[in-house]
């Protein structure tokens, strides 16, 4: 879609321009009754890994509107008037076949349409990206990463799913273990979890090329109680200080899902045999 926008505003000699909420209309309404962290669907990526994608493909501006009460209430002409019009002096708008939007979800593409025709926009309405029949959406990625199921989701997003942040001191755990790992806070409950074959980028800044390495995101029940969601990644092959370096994290394929283990042995025999199972995942596909 992005690259569409980018084709059409070339082609009229306009800048193109990505439009996006903060929140999300579903974490807003989500925290508005009362449910700060449990029915809204699991972001996907960081803000900031969002607007790098928009405009990695060439996007000249990305208008970021907060998502609040106002929003909210507005009815779709309305919103029409005061970010389509009056923000954006938009003449030419691109939406998905199943766009709503405006106070109760009542605008969707036949009332954009009809308020486009009448302030003289350009408007087009893209066909839903399918195979075999199945749809592309946010929610099939996030349901193939909540089965552990990164091919399918990589096949959706024409890319591997991908977790970036700053290496930061944990609990040193792995450390004690014998089995240091990096540590990645996460910005909100993720949408996989379990262990996994990764690459991860940032590591070797000189050459650029991703290290190996094997994954394990949750909230490690064998180490506490109710904790909270951490990225840890076991680097293979390589050892260094990386404390504050950002990193890419990159989602290969899934090994087990996660387990709570009654000893601290049992962890780290389970995590030796997750590391020769990374080590199989890479070898069998060099």
């Amino acid at each position: 879609m992005l690259e569409v926008v980018g084709q059409a505003a070339r082609q009229r000699g306009l800048h193109p321009v990505a439009l996006s909420f903060s929140p999300s209309p579903g974490e807003y309404f989500s925290r508005a009754s009362g449910n700060a962290s449990g029915s809204q669907p699991p972001r996907l990526q960081r803000l900031r890994d969002k607007l790098a994608c928009i405009w990695a493909v060439g996007i000249a501006h990305i208008q970021l509107l907060r998502f609040n009460a106002a929003t909210a209430a507005m009815a779709p002409d309305a919103f029409c008037d005061a970010v389509l019009r009056d923000g954006l002096n938009a003449r030419w708008v691109i939406v998905g076949d199943d766009f709503r939007y405006g106070k109760g979800r009542a605008g969707d593409v036949k009332t954009l349409h009809a308020w486009c025709v009448a302030n003289n926009v350009e408007c087009y309405v893209m066909p839903a990206v399918k195979a075999m029949d199945v749809r592309f959406s946010s929610s099939l990625v996030r349901e193939a990463l909540a089965a552990g199921d990164v091919v399918t989701a990589a096949a959706v997003l024409g890319r591997p799913y991908r977790i970036s942040g700053k290496v930061a001191h944990g609990e040193k755990l792995g450390r004690t273990l014998g089995i240091p790992t990096i540590n990645l806070p996460l910005w909100s409950p993720p949408p996989l979890s379990g262990i996994y074959a990764v690459r991860v980028y940032g590591v070797d800044v000189a050459g650029g090329q991703p290290v190996l390495g094997a994954a394990s995101v949750g909230v490690r029940p064998s180490v506490k109680s109710n904790g909270r969601p951490v990225l840890e990644v076991f680097l293979i092959d390589f050892q260094g200080d990386l404390y504050g370096r950002r990193v890419v994290v990159e989602f290969v394929q899934h090994i087990r899902a996660e387990e709570k283990f009654a000893t601290v042995d049992a962890l780290k025999a389970q995590m030796g045999e997750d590391i020769a199972a990374v080590r199989r995942v890479f070898a069998a596909n060099r």
